[in-house]
């Protein structure tokens, strides 16, 4: 970067106007225009410096175009950066997020993240709007798809991995852009954009620490979530904005907004267009996405500056410019650090090589399979050669829902299905029925057609389909049920209220389940579905989300034994769909559930099983082998004044195939200022162990993973610890765990 293109010194030499520009960030649309929400011509935004980013472009030679018009219409040949929605990848389509999750593998994770960043890079985008970061406990909002699941430590953990997967690959690297914040994932009722209101305790533990794991690993940009918090809209949320995130944090990037979400804040009652303006502003939002209100308001605010008694704002018209100046500042620092002055062509090379596209689909394949989670197996699975299969379900075949939501830039051409993927083994016969319709509704097609799913409903009555699917089965030596829910049943604005299997398909289950031939159930999901009685009526059950362009085949590398299943849960899986939200990180009452009903029942009486809260707990997974834990073995050396402890636990492989266990640790603080969780987790270690050996497992346990926030308000919070007992409990999940008592520091 020349001096000419320095930021302070190119901040000092644009024109109000043109600082303005830069904060309006537009889609790319249908050629040259801003796409729905407004009819004015990209073009013309381009040719008078209107412009500071835009998203959406699909290929190389757009791209270039735009750039090209863009600094030929920037007195000062500012260049744009492009950004896209890679959420679990571009071109090569990974499983999503939640599923991905379930790996609790972050090299895995980081993988598929550097070859997103790859293909992005490759058709010159430089600012992808991943990872998404929000943590959910509600399987009614249908974002929780794109999450890493229930847990702050977990998603952490995938913060960092994603982050730096996006951002270091030396193949192609792009800018990640943290979403959405904040506890976007706390939405009321799971109804999608609605405001979250909670003690600051549960944001500072539950929902920032992820945010700070991705600003610890160098992210680069934060999108502002559509929710309230606490009643007031993250996108004028200057308290947590500019206050926790720049402050606390010390994050020093770029803040944009979502879709519109400047302009929402009128809707959100808090001002008319030109008072939301200015407190967006205020608050630390920087870009301005699509809505354009920052071009429409900002040159009159600067001249005139903002007095508005009525909701307490007085913002004269130096402020207002100065905080212009800030914003434009941050979005040009942000090109010089993507290198745009030197390079604002990079990736739109039109005869440039592309990345690997098989490296990718194999990388795809070795993720599908590791994002199943093998719920049960009544020593059914793996299936062996040479078998008469029936393939029944309405997922048998299908390619355009594996994709999942979210996949902008796939292509359901580039999925193997389920039947394709098992045609290529050693089965004595492959037969297929649909046996169930995945949505039967008429006005639920519909709906999820506007979303541009196709969901076509075979027109034949639900009994003669079930009878087919019986006819097969019985001919059959296994059924492999090929169950879910459409792509889009999950995903932004799709919240449910019932989230549960299709009752068509629970119908089907129970027909085929009380037949004589084995059932394996593979359910396709974007989100935790309440299984009800499947569980119990099928011999085999595997939980295999929507995994990509290659998800059926990593669910055939699982079904066969070409891949072991390694999965865990990263979020409950409730047994009704009116347990949520539900989390294994819940508060003790005074009254616990005992697990029998009483008088004073906090279980739910409509609910045959009450003393069992989930139908499988977070952290939990089979594998095809098994694995003893001893007693848990704890060591505080100089009770605990040295700042940690050692507690080990030996795991042993009593089977004669190898697995890789996935050994976790969970803290309790029983005697706390605050009531705090029964127990969280705090690190766990994904282990190989032979057949017949063992190994010690060891963790250390620390200060930093004792301590919480007591929070009168978000300026009053302060980070404690408590000195005296603690449980540890290490296990293969949140509840089959053994435990041991340390005392600290007390």
């Amino acid at each position: 970067m020349t001096a000419e293109h320095d930021p302070q010194g190119l901040l000092a030499r644009m024109t109000l106007a043109e600082k303005i520009g830069q904060l309006n960030l537009l889609a790319a649309g249908e050629g040259l225009t801003t796409g729905a929400q407004t009819s004015t011509p990209l073009a013309r935004r381009l040719d008078a410096g209107e412009v500071g980013a835009i998203f959406g472009t699909k290929s190389r030679a757009s791209a270039r175009a735009l750039q090209e018009r863009a600094i030929a219409g920037s007195r000062l040949g500012i260049p744009l950066f492009f950004a896209e929605d890679v959420i679990h990848g571009h071109r090569t389509i990974f499983p999503l997020n939640i599923a991905q999750a379930c790996s609790w593998d972050m090299e895995l994770i980081r993988a598929c993240a550097a070859f997103s960043a790859e293909e992005a890079a490759s058709e010159g985008l430089h600012q992808v709007y991943a990872p998404m970061i929000d943590i959910s406990r509600d399987p009614r909002w249908g974002r929780v798809a794109e999450s890493p699941g229930e847990d702050p430590h977990l998603a952490s953990c995938i913060a960092e991995a994603m982050t730096r997967g996006l951002q270091e690959n030396a193949g192609g690297r792009v800018s990640a852009c943290l979403k959405h914040f904040v506890a976007y994932g706390a939405t009321q009722s799971g109804r999608d954009y609605d405001n979250a209101t909670m003690a600051w305790e549960d944001l500072l533990d539950i929902y920032l620490p992820p945010f700070v794991a991705g600003i610890e690993a160098g992210a680069e940009a934060v999108m502002a979530s559509f929710n309230a918090v606490n009643k007031m809209p993250m996108h004028a949320h200057e308290p947590l904005i500019e206050g926790w995130l720049r402050g606390t944090a010390g994050f020093g990037g770029l803040v944009v907004s979502d879709y519109t979400g400047v302009r929402e804040l009128t809707a959100h009652g808090i001002g008319t267009p030109d008072m939301v303006v200015a407190r967006a502003l205020h608050a630390g939002i920087d870009m301005d996405m699509v809505g354009e209100d920052y071009l429409r308001h900002l040159p009159r605010l600067a001249e005139d500056g903002l007095d508005a008694p009525q909701i307490g704002l007085h913002m004269p018209a130096e402020t207002v410019r100065a905080l212009i100046d800030r914003a434009c500042l941050r979005v040009l620092e942000f090109k010089a650090r993507q290198g745009l002055f030197a390079e604002p062509y990079r990736g739109m090379d039109p005869l440039a090589p592309s990345p690997d596209r098989q490296a990718g689909r194999a990388l795809a394949r070795k993720a599908a399979a590791g994002s199943c989670v093998l719920l049960k197996n009544n020593h059914l699975l793996p299936l062996k050669p040479g078998q008469k299969v029936a393939l029944i379900g309405p997922l048998a075949s299908d390619r355009a829902n594996m994709l999942g939501t979210w996949s902008v830039s796939g292509d359901a051409r580039d999925v193997t299905s389920l039947e394709e993927a098992l045609r290529t083994q050693n089965w004595a016969a492959l037969t297929t029925a649909v046996g169930a319709n995945l949505v039967r509704e008429p006005w639920l097609v519909d709906r999820l057609n506007v979303h541009g799913v196709t969901v076509e409903p075979d027109p034949r009555d639900e009994a003669e389909m079930i009878r087919e699917a019986k006819e097969i089965a019985a001919a059959a030596d296994v059924v492999i049920l090929a169950i879910g829910e459409a792509k889009e049943h999950a995903g932004e604005s799709s919240s449910m209220l019932a989230p549960e299997l299709p009752a068509p398909q629970r119908r089907l289950v129970a027909e085929l389940a009380a037949g004589c031939t084995p059932v394996v159930a593979v359910v396709f999901a974007g989100r935790p579905l309440a299984l009800g009685q499947v569980p119990q009526q099928v011999d085999a059950l595997l939980y295999a989300w929507h995994g990509g362009i290659a998800g059926p085949e990593g669910v055939a590398d699982i079904l066969t034994g070409a891949a072991d299943p390694t999965g865990r849960l990263a979020v409950t899986l409730p047994m009704h769909p009116g347990e949520t939200p539900l989390s294994y990180a819940t508060e003790p009452t005074g009254r616990p559930f005992p697990g029998r009903f009483q008088k004073f029942l906090t279980g739910w009486l409509d609910l045959e099983d009450a003393a069992v809260p989930a139908a499988y707990p977070f952290g939990f997974g089979l594998t095809y082998g098994h694995v003893e834990y001893s007693e848990v073995m704890a060591d505080v050396p100089g009770g605990g004044a040295a700042g940690m402890a050692e507690v080990s636990v030996d795991i042993t492989n009593t089977s004669d195939r190898a697995v890789t266990e996935t050994v976790q640790m969970y803290i309790s603080d029983p005697e706390a200022r605050i009531t705090r969780p029964s127990r969280l987790l705090k690190d766990f270690r994904r282990v190989p162990v032979a057949p017949g050996e063992t190994r010690r497992v060891t963790f250390e346990v620390t200060a930093e993973m004792l301590s919480y926030h007591v929070a009168p308000s978000l300026a009053e919070a302060q980070k404690v610890w408590d000195p005296g007992r603690i449980l540890v409990h290490v296990g293969p999940d949140s509840r089959d765990t053994r435990s041991a008592e340390i005392t600290w520091g007390a």
